[in-house]
C-alpha cells in the first residue's frame, strides 16, 4: 500500500519545538509512529465515548468499557507510552471495548425499543407542521414522539435517525411521518428547504444557515453558538415553534427506502441464505458501509454496488448507505439485495450476522463469502475499523481516503498483517474480489 510518508504534529505539552509544536521527532522522544498511533487511539475512544454516553442515557453500564476509556486516555499522556507494539495492542483493545459498547448499546435499544423489523419510509413532506430530528439519540426522539402525541404535529427523521422507523416502540406513533433528506452533509440544504423546527440531537451537525437558524434547537452533548439548547427532554420551545410555523404541504410521488433488519429478522432467512449459497445462487456477501463524505471520491460507493451481479447480497450501515440506498436491487428467492442494518452504532448488527453465518457454514470469519468495504468520515468510524481489526477481519477496502494518522509504518502493519486495501476503481475492485 503506497502512502505518503507523514510527520507528527505534536503540541501537546511546553516542551514542543520552537513552542509551536514537534513537526518531526518530539522533543520527548516520542517518533512519528507513536505519536500516530496515539492520535489513533484518542479517536478511537472518542468514538467508544459517543456509544457510551447514549448506553448510559438509558440507564445502561459497562465498569470494563470505563476502565479501558481511562486507560485508554492516560496512555496518550505526555511521557508515558512510547512503545509501537503496545499502542498497536491498545487499539486493538479499544476494537474490543467498542465491540462491548456497541452491543451494550443495542441491548439497551432492544430491551426499551424493541427488535427492530424492516420497514419501509417515505422521504418525503407531509400535510401539517413538522419537526426534523437528526443525529443518533433514539430517546431524545422518544420523547419528542410522546410529547408531539396529538398536537398534529408530523414528526420527520433526517440521516442516521432513520432507523428509529424499524423499532416497534417507536414506529407506533402514527405521526412518525417519514424522512427528510439523506447523509449528514445534506442538512444545510434540506434544513432550508422544509419550513419546520429542527432537532440536533447528537454528533453530526452543522453550522446553521441564517435562514434557518431560529427554528434550529440542540440537546444532549449537541450545542451551537446563539441556538437553544433543549434540558431535560423537554421539548415544549420545539414543539412551539413547529405549530408556529405552519403546515408543510404533501409532497406527491414520494420515493421509499427500507431500514429496520435487525439481527433476528436477517437470522429467520439462515436456512434459505444457506440453500441459496449452497446452489450457488448467492456468491458473496457484501458489507458496504460507514460514514458518508462529501468528497468526490465517495461516488466510488454507489457505482460499487451498483457495479454488482445479480447474485450477490449487500449488508449496509451507517449514513454511508445514502450514497445507494434508493437502488431497487431486487431480492434473490425472498432475500433482500439490500439489507440496511440501521445507524453506525448498528455495526454490532452486522458483526453478529457475520460470527452467525460463520457457525451457518461452519468457516472461520475469513473463509465466508464476505467482503467489507469501509467508507470513514469521522472518530466513531475508526473505532470500528479497530473492532474489525480486533475480530482478525482481513482482506477489507477502506476510502474514500486513507486516514491521515496512518503512515508509512502503519500502512506496512496494515497491509502485512490484514491486507487492508485501499479503494480504487469500483469495476476492477469487483473483478479482483470475485476472480
Amino acid at each position: 500500500m503506497a502512502y505518503k510518508p507523514l510527520d507528527m504534529f505534536c503540541y501537546q505539552c511546553s516542551q514542543t519545538a520552537k513552542g509551536t509544536g514537534c513537526d518531526v521527532r518530539g522533543v520527548c522522544g516520542k517518533v512519528p509512529t507513536v505519536a500516530r498511533l496515539q492520535d489513533n487511539l484518542i479517536f478511537s475512544i472518542k468514538g467508544i465515548s459517543a456509544y457510551n454516553y447514549q448506553a448510559n442515557e438509558l440507564g445502561y453500564k459497562d465498569e470494563s468499557i470505563d476502565e479501558f476509556l481511562t486507560k485508554g486516555m492516560y496512555s496518550t499522556l505526555t511521557n508515558v507510552n512510547f512503545d509501537v507494539e503496545d499502542l498497536i495492542k491498545l487499539g486493538l483493545d479499544a476494537g474490543e471495548a467498542n465491540i462491548k459498547v456497541m452491543r451494550l448499546l443495542k441491548k439497551a435499544h432492544i430491551e426499551t425499543y424493541g427488535e427492530p423489523e424492516p420497514q419501509v419510509v417515505e422521504v418525503g413532506s407531509k400535510k401539517g407542521p413538522g419537526i426534523l430530528v437528526t443525529g443518533h439519540d433514539m430517546k431524545a426522539i422518544e420523547e419528542l414522539l410522546k410529547q408531539t402525541e396529538g398536537t398534529g404535529i408530523n414528526v420527520y427523521t433526517h440521516s442516521e435517525m432513520l432507523p428509529a422507523h424499524g423499532y416497534p416502540e417507536l414506529k407506533k406513533y402514527k405521526h412518525l411521518a417519514g424522512q427528510l433528506g439523506g447523509p449528514w452533509f445534506d442538512q444545510k440544504k434540506t434544513f432550508s428547504k422544509y419550513n419546520v423546527a429542527i432537532l440536533a440531537t447528537s454528533n453530526c451537525v452543522l453550522l446553521p444557515k441564517d435562514d434557518y437558524s431560529d427554528r434550529i434547537f440542540t440537546s444532549g452533548v449537541a450545542k451551537l453558538p446563539g441556538i437553544m439548547q433543549i434540558e431535560n427532554y423537554d421539548f415544549t420551545p420545539v414543539i412551539n415553534k413547529a405549530l408556529e410555523l405552519g403546515d408543510l404541504e404533501e409532497e406527491e410521488n414520494k420515493p421509499t427506502v427500507t431500514t429496520g433488519f435487525g439481527v433476528s429478522t436477517i437470522l429467520s432467512l439462515a436456512d434459505k441464505i444457506k440453500e441459496l449459497v449452497e446452489a450457488g445462487k448467492i456468491r458473496r456477501f457484501f458489507l458496504v458501509g460507514g460514514c458518508d463524505s462529501p468528497l468526490p471520491q465517495a461516488r466510488y460507493y454507489r457505482e460499487f454496488v451498483e457495479k454488482l451481479p445479480e447474485d450477490t447480497v449487500v449488508l449496509t450501515l451507517a449514513c454511508g448507505k445514502y450514497r445507494f440506498n434508493d437502488l431497487d436491487l431486487g431480492d434473490i428467492e425472498g432475500v433482500p439485495r439490500i439489507i440496511d442494518v440501521g445507524q453506525c452504532n448498528d455495526a454490532i448488527v452486522a458483526v453478529d450476522v457475520a460470527l452467525a453465518l460463520s457457525d451457518l457454514f461452519d468457516l472461520e470469519l475469513n473463509d465466508l463469502p464476505l467482503t467489507i468495504v469501509l467508507s470513514w468520515m469521522e472518530q466513531k468510524a475508526v473505532a470500528i475499523f479497530w473492532s474489525l481489526l480486533y475480530l482478525n477481519k482481513k482482506d477489507m477496502l477502506l476510502g474514500p481516503i486513507l486516514p491521515a494518522w496512518v503512515n508509512d509504518d502503519i500502512a506496512d502493519f496494515l497491509v502485512n498483517n490484514y491486507n487492508l486495501t485501499p479503494i480504487g476503481d469500483p469495476e476492477e475492485d469487483i473483478k479482483r474480489i470475485l476472480g
